[in-house]
C-alpha cells in the first residue's frame, strides 16, 4: 500500500512539472506572437516619416514637395536622354572616321551618313554654301563664305547638344533652397502649434522639427545628381564638339580644293 501512494505522489509531481512547462511555453509563445505583432505597428505609426509630411502637411508643404518630385523626374530624364544622344553622336563619329573620306565625291560620302546625323547636317552646309556661291553672296570670297557656312552649321549642332543642361544647372542651384523653404515653413508651423499647446516638451519639438528637416534631405537629394550630372554631360558633350570641329575643318579643306567639283 505504501508503494502504491509513492508511485501515486510521483506520478502527480511529474505531471504539475510537466503542466507547468506547458504553460510556460504557451506564455512565452504567446508574449512573442504579440511582440512580434506589435512591432509592425509601432513601425507602421512613425509619425516622423515621409508619409507624414505629405499627410499632416498644408498646401505649401504638399507643393514644396511636389515641386521637388517634379524636379527630381525632370532631372533624370535630361540626364538620360541626353547621354543617349551623346552616346549616337559618338557612333555616328566612328563612322565619319571609317570610310568618310575614302569616298569618290563628298556627296556619295555624306549620303552614307544618317539623316539625322550632325555631320550628316554638316556637309549638306557645305555642300548647299559651295553651289550657292552667285548673287551677292558671289561678291564674297569663296573661302570666307564657305567658312562662315560651315561654323553655323557647327555653331547649331553646339547648341542642339546643349539642350536641357541648362535645366540641369537650375535644378542644381535652386533644389537645396526649395528644400530649405520647406524646412522653414515646416519649423514655422511646429512652433506655431508648440506655442499655442503651450507644450515645450522634448517630443513636441524634436518631432516636428526633424519631420521638416527632410524638406532640406530631400532637396540635397535631387541637387546632386543634377549637378554631378550636369558637369558629367557638358564633359562630354566637349569631348564630342572637338571631334565635329576637326570634321568641319577638315570638310573646308576639301570644299576650297574640290571648289567647282562637289
Amino acid at each position: 500500500m505504501f508503494e502504491v501512494t509513492k508511485h501515486i505522489n510521483r506520478m502527480r509531481s511529474l505531471c504539475l512539472a510537466v503542466g507547468g512547462f506547458l504553460l510556460s511555453a504557451v506564455s512565452s509563445a504567446s508574449h512573442a506572437q504579440t511582440a512580434v505583432v506589435a512591432a509592425p505597428a509601432e513601425a507602421l505609426s512613425n509619425p516622423y516619416g515621409l508619409q507624414a509630411v505629405w499627410m499632416q502637411g498644408d498646401l505649401v508643404a504638399r507643393g514644396t514637395l511636389l515641386i521637388l518630385v517634379l524636379m527630381s523626374m525632370a532631372s533624370w530624364y535630361v540626364i538620360v536622354t541626353k547621354y543617349l544622344e551623346q552616346s549616337r553622336v559618338n557612333k555616328q563619329s566612328r563612322a565619319v572616321g571609317d570610310d568618310f573620306w575614302s569616298s569618290a565625291s563628298i556627296r556619295q560620302s555624306a549620303d552614307k551618313l544618317e539623316a539625322e546625323s550632325p555631320y550628316r547636317f554638316i556637309t549638306d552646309k557645305g555642300l548647299d554654301s559651295a553651289s550657292k556661291h552667285h548673287g551677292l553672296l558671289g561678291s564674297i570670297d569663296f573661302n570666307t563664305w564657305v567658312t562662315m557656312s560651315i561654323q553655323r552649321a557647327m555653331s547649331n549642332v553646339q547648341s542642339r547638344l546643349q539642350e536641357g543642361l541648362a535645366l540641369l544647372a537650375t535644378v542644381g542651384s535652386t533644389a537645396p533652397f526649395v528644400g530649405l523653404f520647406g524646412t522653414v515653413w515646416g519649423i514655422y508651423n511646429a512652433l506655431v502649434s508648440i506655442g499655442m499647446s503651450g507644450q515645450a516638451s522634448i517630443d513636441k519639438v524634436a518631432g516636428p522639427v526633424g519631420e521638416s528637416l527632410i524638406m532640406t534631405a530631400i532637396g540635397l537629394a535631387v541637387a546632386v545628381p543634377a549637378v554631378l550630372g550636369y558637369n558629367w554631360l557638358v564633359r562630354r558633350n566637349k569631348l564630342a564638339m572637338e571631334d565635329i570641329q576637326a570634321f568641319g575643318n577638315d570638310l573646308h579643306a576639301v570644299l576650297l580644293a574640290t571648289a567647282g567639283k562637289a
